[in-house]
């Protein structure tokens, strides 16, 4: 992988456990089943994720008082990655929007990855989490739980996100991603006038030619569908401010699907935002381009609001998050670009 960390796709599920009934075992509740063979779980959890969908008996969901027998295989499929790298607590500053005992939602900065991987195993949001938390108050056993990622933002995507921090609080919030009640908007400028509203509707799956970038597939034989909508806000001549409203989570959607129309985004390196798309030919206009570049390390692409309902108490609840300062500044210079131009 690059330094643009793969994200977590919101209805993607990935294995934890998976266990072949012995030939010899008797009917057994599949909640007793689980407790005697996960460590360091409960009922209460293993219910949890029964009710969520989550475990299964040959492939299908099943109830708590499912009762397993010889030869069935069962399986946890959850809406996050196994978790197999050590988590490093670091004192990294963290912009927090909202926080209690289940959930903390945070403005994440450019420039950072969410999650430690392949060549980001320091400085992520996750190691300052860690940090974060262990200044919290400790539960009765004495541990203090981790913080549960239930969906990313790119490496150099800004704005809203929520982590769970209790197992429970993760897993609800999991199932909201999954089941798309959450609503994620988006501000995204891109090249050229976008002409009207829309809809993108496309497969997405990783390129066939080089599997770091990700790429629509129109027949649907390759990748999974993913619906973004759109809607413009602002035209500012060469290029256009919209709104992105995510009905799917796939990996870089937006930034796919903006591309594939032929508006990708402003300073986008990996899709080719960061070349002059359209404009004149004047030296001039380039190195306005090209200053408006250095304003932002990457995609002018940034998490504007994020709407749940609280894990524990139901309520929805609603987060919004100001443009930073070098994608406002961005605008500012296109706007004023527009009214002063003469070509």
């Amino acid at each position: 992988m690059t330094d643009q960390e793969e994200e977590i796709e919101d209805d993607e599920l990935f294995e934890h456990y998976r266990f072949v009934i012995d030939p010899g075992q008797t009917p057994l509740r599949i909640d007793k089943f689980l407790m005697d063979r996960i460590p360091n779980t409960s009922r209460n959890k293993i219910q949890s994720a029964t009710k969520a969908g989550f475990i299964k008996v040959n492939e299908e969901a099943v109830k708590s008082n499912f009762k397993v027998k010889p030869g069935q295989v069962v399986s946890i499929e959850m809406p996050y990655p196994v978790r197999e790298i050590e988590l490093i607590p670091q004192d990294i500053p963290l912009d927090i929007l909202y926080e209690d005992d289940e959930v903390i939602v945070v403005n994440k900065q450019a420039n950072m990855v969410v999650h430690p991987g392949y060549g980001n195993y320091t400085g992520t949001l996750v190691n300052a989490l860690i940090f974060h938390f262990q200044n919290l108050p400790q539960a009765k056993d004495g541990s203090t739980e981790r913080p549960g990622l239930v969906h990313r933002l790119d490496k150099h995507t800004t704005g809203v996100m929520v982590v769970g921090k209790t197992e429970d609080a993760m897993m609800k919030l999991s199932q909201q991603f999954f089941e798309r009640t959450t609503d994620r908007r988006y501000n995204a400028l891109v090249w050229r006038d976008m002409e009207h509203d829309g809809t993108v509707e496309g497969h997405l799956g990783r390129s066939l030619k080089n599997r770091k970038l990700m790429t629509v597939f129109e027949n649907g034989e390759f990748g999974k569908a993913a619906i973004t909508h759109y809607k413009v806000l602002e035209r500012l001549g060469y290029v256009t401010l919209v709104e992105c409203k995510l009905e799917t989570g796939r990996t870089h959607q937006i930034r796919v699907h903006m591309k594939h129309i032929g508006h990708p985004l402003f300073n986008d390196i990996e899709y080719g935002g960061d070349k002059l798309i359209q404009g004149t030919a004047f030296t001039k206009y380039k190195q306005f381009v090209e200053n408006c570049f250095k304003l932002i390390p990457g995609q002018a692409l940034h998490a504007r609001s994020l709407a749940f309902d609280h894990p524990k108490t139901g309520e929805r609840m609603q987060f919004e998050s100001p443009l930073p300062d070098g994608f406002r500044e961005i605008l500012t210079r296109w706007k004023n670009y527009v009214a002063t131009r003469k070509d």
